[in-house]
């Protein structure tokens, strides 16, 4: 499955709302996706977890210091609040 995602909103804590290219939105808690140690430890910090922004060169979220997520494993990732808004 190759999507993209084209827009994050921050939600409270470690969940994100997520938009992706064949108009699906979903809630992903990040937290449950990976431990933040190594590239993601940052991401502990709450301020920092909020300077999360799409590249859309390559189609996922980014942060600050370069770590990323596999937009397939966010589209895959077990939903806190399921969202649809198919078109």
């Amino acid at each position: 499955m190759m999507v993209d995602v084209t827009k994050v909103e921050c939600l409270e804590g470690s969940r994100l709302l997520l938009t992706f290219d064949d108009g699906e939105r979903r809630e992903v808690d990040v937290a449950k996706l990976l431990p933040f140690d190594g590239v993601f430890e940052p991401l502990k910090d709450p301020s920092y977890f909020r300077q999360v922004r799409v590249n859309p060169e390559i189609g996922t979220i980014v942060w600050p210091n370069g770590a990323d997520l596999c937009p397939d494993v966010l589209y895959a990732a077990e939903t806190s609040a399921p969202t649809e808004a198919r078109r």
